[in-house]
């Protein structure tokens, strides 16, 4: 993705930062300023339209041969995990160790998605969590559906919009520096050549490889990355925080390898799992545990029970808040004015039904042709102190 950005040294927090320094970033009294076609970054319009146009337009004539779906399956689940268990959750949030051929494995096939290095993707979902539902969110939803979705990638976006964050781990590894160097060709290899290869010299399906295993899986791992942006930050529900537009959904899920608990990943971002229940979707997770009970991953992050319930108990309670709101529950004790026993008296005499219940006056009229024990008992206790009878304590 071209060569290393300029950093700037936070003396505050003795940090290092990235300072984004790319032709896609432009002043933005510049960008009300462009025509529409000037506002377009194609770069990005073409990685990410390409792939459809060529898959759309291929099934016309491309026929699917079981082989090619069973490679385009093959592609689709690798390039994934490289996002969802490498890109994400081990580089992003270092929510576990690697070994190098783990690494080294989800370096290439997360290279595959076609979604940039590890050190551009980390560096803008580092900004997410940190900003999110802000201005210096990279692609806040608050903007819209589409622009979270897509729309932040194929507009140019004005310079320094998206807030800073520390790569200074990302610079240090080797690895990760080595991938974004040689981006391309990793991504080309293993996107595009490594399938082709295979459908043509496998079973004599060059075409098909290109536009299933390489454009159509291609669209399909674009799209299920985008829903993480977008349709985790629209549907479902906010167990452990109502704090930012993040939510639980099975659905979600199902298209992003288990991204779609993302209200519970936004509270705990350095926990290795999305779905903490075990009947919850979440392959990442699963592939995550397996590779540790292999030895080939270590140090996975779990947050304490007892966090994530009060997590859980806290939002519970606010919703509780919110319902009591929305009830009549009559004027507040404090708010009623103080009555003597002659005041009682002296309006029972005059006509009222009043009952005292501990030390609160009650205005019964309305009541007395609905109590469920009678008239007569309301009548009994007429301008009287029937706490007792009201608890029960006299039977």
């Amino acid at each position: 993705m071209g060569a290393i950005a300029d950093h700037v040294y936070d003396a505050n927090h003795g940090l290092v930062y990235e300072k984004p320094k790319s032709s896609k970033y432009v002043a933005e009294r510049d960008l009300k300023d462009l025509p529409f076609l000037q506002r377009i970054n194609w770069l990005s319009t073409t990685i990410i339209f390409t792939p459809l146009i060529a898959f759309i337009g291929g099934m016309c004539f491309v026929e699917l041969k079981w082989q090619t779906l069973v490679l385009t399956l093959f592609q689709y689940i690798l390039s994934g995990l490289g996002i969802t268990a490498g890109y994400h959750r081990l580089w992003s949030h270092k929510s576990y160790k690697a070994g190098m051929f783990v690494q080294l494995v989800l370096a290439c096939w997360g290279a595959a998605a076609f979604e940039g290095s590890i050190r551009w993707w980390c560096r803008n979902h580092r900004a997410h969590h940190r900003y999110v539902d802000t201005e210096k969110d990279p692609y806040a939803v608050h903007k819209g559906f589409w622009y979270a979705h897509v729309g932040w990638m194929v507009f140019k976006q004005e310079k320094g919009r998206s807030g800073r964050v520390d790569i200074t781990d990302l610079n240090q590894d080797k690895l990760v520096m080595w991938q974004h160097k040689n981006y391309l060709p990793i991504a080309i290899s293993f996107a595009f050549v490594l399938p082709v290869v295979v459908a043509s010299f496998g079973w004599n399906d060059f075409w098909g490889g290109v536009v299933y295993a390489c454009m159509g899986r291609t669209f399909i791992v674009h799209q299920a990355t985008f829903c993480v942006n977008s349709l985790a930050h629209t549907l479902g529900s906010q167990t452990y925080s109502t704090e930012h537009t993040s939510y639980d959904h099975i659905i979600t899920a199902l298209v992003t390898f288990g991204e779609g608990y993302h209200n519970y990943h936004h509270e705990f971002p350095h926990d290795y799992r999305n779905g903490i229940k075990w009947y919850q979707y979440d392959p990442t997770k699963w592939v995550i545990r397996l590779t540790n009970l292999l030895g080939m991953t270590s140090s996975l992050l779990v947050f304490p029970d007892n966090e994530i319930k009060k997590a859980r108990v806290q939002v519970k309670q606010q919703q509780l808040d919110q319902q009591k709101k929305e009830i009549d529950w009559g004027r507040p004790v404090e708010t009623l004015e103080e009555m003597t026993w002659q005041d009682v008296r002296r309006r029972t005499e005059e006509g009222e039904l009043l009952v005292v219940i501990e030390n609160i006056v009650y205005k019964v009229d309305d009541f007395l042709a609905h109590h469920p024990g009678g008239p007569q008992i309301l009548k009994f206790w007429k301008g009287r102190d029937a706490s007792l009878a009201f608890n029960g304590e006299t039977y």
